[in-house]
């Protein structure tokens, strides 16, 4: 891909992703790739770096990157403390690699040290302090090579905070505010000269100074600053926290991606209490779909052999990482114990005992394959009972143990939807040296860290240069997320006081922050309804007669449908429809205000519609521009959708009123008219005056 690309910017993601793909030690390709490359004015044997040159932002620091043969040659021209990104890609990406590929398969102590290497600024004393308290029993490699990160790492610079000063609203003060960050240095100086360069205290409602604040954690002597809501560490895993079956879990679970990094006797209680719960494979799963989601086909991996060369299949963690994670985990059970949270199991030789079979074990809890429940961290049962009667020290087994009650613990089925076969990865893919062409645009990903990857289905135009993904801004949710959504959207994140049920609503904002939060009403996941005699918990969805129902927060929701049963009488039988509310089976449809047409008004009322939210006639065939329901400077175009949410309380409007241009600028969003002529987009549709047939590029 790199040696292909024909996009600067493609190229420089790429060679930036490079060095996770293809370590250091692989000289003779480095050297041959930087050979390849325009630009580079002394060729370099085996220099990484050339990927993280354009992020430099002196133009010297550029140019001895590019002319550097090691890491060190950039260290004499660049600064440090200005050139953060440089130094980020240079040197955090590949130590952040090897230093937590000594977790080896314990994915919390991994996404602790993880959380380490991924910003751009000083990792926090509680993040640090996190990694020490849970991974110092696991892995004391770990520990020392996050302390010799973490010591020469450069104190947290004010220049981080630039960002805020856009979001002043006065220009003047925007300008005062970078030259005050980039000229000051301590926290007071910098919260003095922003009060006199603003001519505004620091207010927690205005939004400058609730960015800075809360990013520089400092407060003015005398003033009391609320930060603004948070979204708490993860918002996203705070979600799948509210999965969960249990309330112990449900608590731990959030303790853990809430305001603070859980203390290392959380980590320990989840992993021993919840990690390997058959009960909570809900929360599970979801917790792995935020952490590592499915990615398409596996490669060049040099330990783990037999999962490369599967393009058609899904993996969690295809990488050079999880490779080498798994060649640790092989030397450290070589030792004879293999250590999980709540057990620890004793083994025989493994280098002689079914070596193979314990290297398919290693890699596919590391690399993690995707199965449709299966989190990617259980092999199945009858595997586990298999190699443990052949290769486990029996007569070292936990007191009352044996090899079917050890599986029990840690694989408790033989679900192929739930765990992993291991027999699929004994042989390498049966696709032999065929090279693959299944490709995805957006994997791996080429956007920055703040940008959301999507495929490009808008086409381009002529002469321009065509990729196929865009790079789009999004928020993240939380200062420990790395699931982004989109700039522009709303998104539900759990309430920052943690309570379960409690949501609140947000913008995704230009400033790449959440903002805008609305909290809405908590809803009561303890409440269960009683069916039948039996306790059904909120969430369950079931079958009552030939209706789908569900549970929610106590209140017992189903479909219309009326039913025959054995004690239906004849005539039930003869005037049964089947449709809801057993509506006669006739199709004179109406259309909502909620922008759906249904088969006749008795079905829209079933649903729930007052006979004033709908009206005759399919939603297809109603104008909604007619009659015009805009003013006279500005144009009505119809915009038909159908609303999930509440129309009473959100309006499920389906027309657009827009200005009346006599030039459109140059944005591209295809449209296609009636005459299935396609336009770049609605504007220049309309100042030929035709009539749009839908969005997107003509089919």
């Amino acid at each position: 891909q790199i040696l292909s690309s024909k996009s600067d910017s493609r190229l420089k993601h790429l060679l930036q992703r490079a060095p996770e793909y293809c370590p250091e030690s692989m000289g003779e390709v480095w050297g041959c790739i930087n050979s390849s490359l325009p630009g580079v004015l002394k060729k370099s044997d085996g220099w990484v770096g050339l990927g993280c040159c354009e992020l430099a932002i002196a133009v010297e620091c550029r140019q001895a990157c590019k002319q550097a043969s090691a890491k060190n040659d950039v260290l004499k021209v660049c600064r440090k403390e200005y050139e953060v990104c440089i130094f980020c890609c240079l040197f955090v990406s590949p130590v952040g690699s090897v230093c937590c590929s000594y977790a080896g398969h314990h994915t919390n102590c991994r996404e602790y040290c993880q959380a380490i290497f991924r910003t751009d600024s000083s990792p926090g004393p509680s993040q640090i302090k996190a990694v020490e308290n849970y991974c110092a029993s696991i892995s004391p490699q770990l520990i020392h090579c996050v302390n010799n990160y973490t010591q020469s790492y450069p104190m947290r610079n004010p220049t981080d905070s630039l960002y805020c000063c856009d979001r002043a609203e006065d220009y003047a003060c925007q300008t005062a505010c970078k030259r005050i960050l980039m000229s000051m240095k301590t926290e007071l100086e910098i919260v003095d000269g922003l009060i006199e360069g603003c001519k505004t205290m620091p207010l927690p409602q205005d939004p400058l100074w609730q960015c800075f604040l809360e990013s520089s954690r400092s407060v003015h002597p005398g003033v009391t600053v609320h930060p603004p809501p948070s979204t708490g560490l993860d918002g996203a895993k705070l979600h799948c926290c509210s999965k969960a079956n249990s309330s112990t879990c449900r608590s731990l679970c959030t303790k853990l991606y809430s305001t603070s990094w859980g203390n290392s006797q959380s980590w320990q209680e989840f992993d021993r209490f919840c990690e390997y719960n058959a009960v909570e494979v809900s929360m599970l799963t979801c917790l792995a779909d935020v952490r590592e989601p499915c990615q398409l086909g596996c490669r060049n991996l040099t330990y783990c052999t037999n999962f490369n060369n599967r393009p058609t299949e899904l993996f969690r963690s295809c990488n050079t990482q999880s490779d080498q994670g798994a060649m640790n985990d092989m030397k450290l059970w070589e030792k004879g114990s293999i250590k999980m949270p709540f057990i620890n199991i004793p083994v025989l030789d493994i280098k002689k005992c079914q070596p193979e079979m314990w290297k398919a074990i290693a890699c596919s809890l590391q690399i993690k394959p995707c199965h449709s429940k299966s989190r990617g961290s259980i092999i199945c049962k009858s595997d586990c009972v298999e190699i443990l009667k052949k290769c486990g020290d029996r007569n070292k087994f936990p007191e009352g143990h044996s090899a079917e009650s050890i599986c029990e613990l840690l694989s408790p089925t033989d679900d192929l939807e739930n765990c992993i076969p291991l027999d699929t990865y004994l042989s390498p893919s049966s696709l032999g040296n065929i090279v693959e062409d299944v490709t995805h645009p957006c994997n791996p990903n080429p956007c920055a860290a703040n940008q959301l990857c999507e495929v490009n289905r808008k086409g381009c135009q002529s002469g321009e240069l065509c990729l196929p993904y865009l790079c789009v801004p999004g928020c993240k949710l939380g200062e420990a997320s790395d699931f982004i959504v989109r700039q522009g959207t709303l998104i539900q994140v759990p309430s920052s006081a943690g309570d379960v049920g409690c949501y609140k609503i947000c913008t995704c904002g230009h400033s790449g922050l959440l903002e805008n939060c609305m909290e809405m009403h908590c809803v009561d996941l303890q409440k269960s309804c009683i069916v039948g005699g039996q306790r059904k918990s909120h969430g369950m969805s079931f079958n009552i007669d030939c209706n789908v129902c569900s549970c929610f927060a106590g209140n017992l929701i189903c479909s219309t449908r009326q039913c025959l049963t054995e004690h239906s009488s004849e005539d039930e039988r003869r005037k049964f429809t089947g449709l809801p509310c057993n509506c006669v089976d006739q199709f004179v449809p109406v259309c909502g205000q909620n922008g759906r047409t249904y088969p006749s008004a008795c079905i829209a009322r079933c649903v729930g519609l007052q006979d004033n939210q709908f009206e005759f006639g399919s939603c297809i065939s109603k104008d909604p521009c007619n009659p015009n329901p805009c003013s006279k400077n500005q144009r009505c175009i119809p915009k038909k959708q159908v609303c999930l949410t509440s129309f009473e309380k959100f309006e499920c409007s389906q027309h657009e009123c827009v200005p009346r241009q006599f030039s459109c600028d140059q944005t591209r969003d295809p449209v296609c008219d009636t005459d299935n002529v396609e336009y770049s987009n609605l504007c220049a549709l309309y100042q030929k005056g035709k009539s749009l047939a839908y969005r997107g590029p003509c089919q």
